[in-house]
């Protein structure tokens, strides 16, 4: 947080943290370690795959990666 600006940056990574606690940490009552490790991982697995998000167009986050990876190698071919 040095510079201008850079308080803006947290704001997706916060968003981010809070969708995790909300829809995974909170449901979940984690005992051991490795079940929370195992249970973000799944979360982060559905949460890139098969979780649609409003500003992605209720896209997933792979869709949108994969489209745009699609994208660039066509422009790269052509």
């Amino acid at each position: 947080m040095d510079s201008k600006g850079r308080a803006l940056d947290n704001i997706y990574i916060e968003r981010l943290w809070r969708s995790v606690k909300y829809e995974d940490i909170y449901l979940n009552n984690y005992e051991t370690m490795n079940e929370l490790k195992d249970g973000i991982k799944r979360y982060f697995k559905f949460y890139n795959t098969e979780r649609f998000h409003q500003s992605l167009e209720y896209k997933t986050p792979d869709e949108m990666y994969n489209s745009a990876f699609k994208k660039e190698t066509e422009g790269l071919a052509a």
